[in-house]
């Protein structure tokens, strides 16, 4: 039984790493079943016993990296920064998959549910206090502000390591989003 297993993980990680390389080279909405399936070099059957479509496989892609993503999102202080600079440190230590997931390559999927995991966790630490400006728009200032500079990053290779661009971030939000907040 646990070598199904193995064979399991093994198949779905070529899969997905077949896609990767794809959406890398071509972006995802060119790349089709067919391609990922030469690439992994898998039968079209494999391809439906593990996923549904190329979306349930991207998900899927998606699913394992945010599991963990969510563990060190959790772990951090209830400081607007810090999910940000975990997730710079996280996707500098995974850039590959970044890259294919998150870059302009990537597709909107996937940027969707990055939107929502960092939304849900803004939103928890910021009704911690009553800010001057809803908590809705500051959730939505710095969502956006991290996911623009880590778009920017992934499609540039990169070009900084995660201590800068996690105070790149801080000199561009901290003194808005310090403005706003106050003590509850």
């Amino acid at each position: 039984m646990v070598q199904q297993d193995r064979r399991v993980r093994r198949t779905r990680r070529g899969l997905q790493e077949a896609l990767f390389a794809l959406i890398f080279e071509k972006g995802y909405d060119r790349v089709t079943v067919q391609d990922v399936l030469d690439r992994a070099d898998v039968g079209r059957s494999t391809f439906y016993t593990h996923f549904r479509d190329k979306e349930a496989l991207l998900l899927a892609a998606f699913d394992a990296l945010s599991e963990d993503l969510r563990g060190e999102l959790g772990a951090v202080a209830s400081d607007p920064a810090r999910p940000a600079e975990a997730l710079f440190r996280f996707a500098y230590e995974r850039q590959p998959a970044f890259r294919a997931l998150c870059g302009k390559q990537g597709g909107e999927v996937v940027q969707r549910h990055l939107r929502r995991m960092l939304t849900e966790l803004l939103m928890a630490q910021l009704c911690l206090g009553k800010p001057v400006v809803p908590a809705e728009v500051v959730v939505e200032f710095c969502t956006s502000t991290t996911l623009g500079l880590l778009g920017w990053a992934v499609d540039n290779g990169f070009p900084h390591d995660a201590a800068w661009l996690a105070a790149a971030y801080r000199r561009l939000v901290e003194p808005g989003v310090r403005a706003v907040l106050r003590p509850a």
